[in-house]
């Protein structure tokens, strides 16, 4: 079982837009909350496969996890056994923020 460390960034953005999701709909803030813990469970699995990051940031060894349902990326750098979580990233908007994140 791989270690998973969340960066407080992170989990800010994870709340940020579970907030958001919540004002959308009710309820929803709460589906985007299960279906991030959902993926960091799965992170924990080192049989989980990870898809490459584009251009740069792949190239520098981030590494993502796509969420179901909602168009967000749970963006991880792999040190040894563990696992850091950088970033929880909207699909489409501000490609690449979290870059100087993956300076551990």
């Amino acid at each position: 079982m791989r270690r998973v460390k969340i960066l407080e960034a992170a989990a800010a953005e994870a709340s940020a837009a579970a907030a958001w999701y919540e004002r959308e709909r009710s309820g929803l803030g709460a589906e985007f909350a299960a279906a991030v813990e959902a993926a960091l469970d799965l992170l924990e699995d080192e049989g989980t496969p990870l898809s490459p990051m584009p251009a740069e940031a792949g190239a520098r060894g981030a590494m993502r996890l796509m969420l179901r349902r909602f168009p967000y990326d749970v963006v991880v750098i792999e040190r040894g056994d563990e696992c850091i979580v950088v970033a929880i990233a909207h699909q489409a908007r501000k490609p690449g923020y979290w870059r100087g994140r993956d300076r551990l």
